[in-house]
């Protein structure tokens, strides 16, 4: 089962939730999604449905490569209210950790009705008579799935303009870098020709030393280099968003290799608004990678 198209571009947050009713049983599921580095899937299946689990990843791992993905499922009689108990294992283990916060700190007793707040604490009890046949579980996860791909997709799909205007404001700032008039090659002949004067200034240097500093202030002296290798991964990751599918980890490098060249260029400026646009331009691209970093 594939629940994704292959050029949709993801987000990894997002959410799904289904209901139904089967042969007297109601049913109620959700799946909620949001970063991972990897898949991370948590499954909380009514109790005789637990046999399924292994299918019901192999699912998962077949729809969506990034994300922790948490899965919840309740039944109950159709016309019965909803049943709830207690989780007196997860209570203690609320209790203890309280306990041992108010043996260091001056703090009040909990209240019953904060206690039963916590999260795990009262949960939908399960009537030991309801099933579901597996064919059926596994039919209305697989809808549950294409819901949260939808939900997933529509959210890459608000992400990648954003992206895309991240990217075109550092064109834009790497056009204005190189188009600087201290990036003109008069320019860059004028600084090298007076640090060269200021390495005359005392003892004289062999033609060969000569030589060797002033390339090595040449080379310091422009960013072509810095700019060419910025215009290309700024291309690649237009592509790369044109492509669609599993580009969230990819899309991250590049943003890793623009940071790397802005910073160069940082480091090298020749002037004080080549510096500006240099910050301006390691801001759009964190500003990148932060929306990068949703993205499957």
């Amino acid at each position: 089962m594939n629940a994704r198209g292959d050029a949709t571009v993801q987000s990894m947050t997002g959410f799904a939730s289904r209901e139904g009713e089967h042969d007297g049983t109601a049913f109620q599921m959700d799946v909620r999604s949001v970063n991972g580095r990897s898949l991370d899937v948590r499954l909380r299946l009514p109790t005789g449905l637990e046999r399924h689990e292994p299918e019901l990843r192999r699912m998962i791992a077949a729809a969506f490569r990034r994300g922790n993905i948490a899965v919840s499922m309740t039944l109950r009689h159709r016309d019965t209210p909803m049943r709830y108990r207690i989780n007196h294992e997860q209570l203690e283990a609320y209790v203890e950790a309280i306990q041992r916060l108010a043996n260091s700190t001056a703090i009040a007793a909990p209240r019953a009705d904060g206690l039963l707040a916590l999260k795990g604490v009262v949960e939908a009890a399960a009537d030991e008579d309801m099933a579901m046949s597996g064919a059926v579980l596994l039919e209305e996860v697989g809808a549950l799935l294409a819901d949260l791909a939808a939900d997933r997709g529509r959210e890459g799909a608000r992400i990648v303009p954003v992206i895309l205007d991240h990217l075109a404001q550092m064109d834009r700032l790497r056009t204005e870098i190189d188009a600087h008039p201290e990036r003109a090659v008069p320019a860059i002949k004028a600084r090298i020709d007076r640090q060269v004067a200021e390495l005359l200034s005392g003892q004289p240097l062999a033609p060969e030393r000569l030589h060797q500093e002033a390339a090595l202030i040449a080379t310091r002296a422009d960013v072509r280099e810095e700019l060419d290798r910025l215009a290309a991964h700024i291309e690649a990751a237009r592509e790369l968003l044109g492509e669609g599918g599993n580009v969230g980890r990819k899309l991250d490098f590049l943003a890793q290799e623009l940071n790397r060249e802005t910073n160069t260029i940082c480091a090298k400026s020749p002037h004080h608004a080549i510096t500006a646009m240099g910050l301006e331009l390691k801001a759009a691209v964190e500003q990148m990678r932060e929306q990068v970093q949703n993205l499957e």
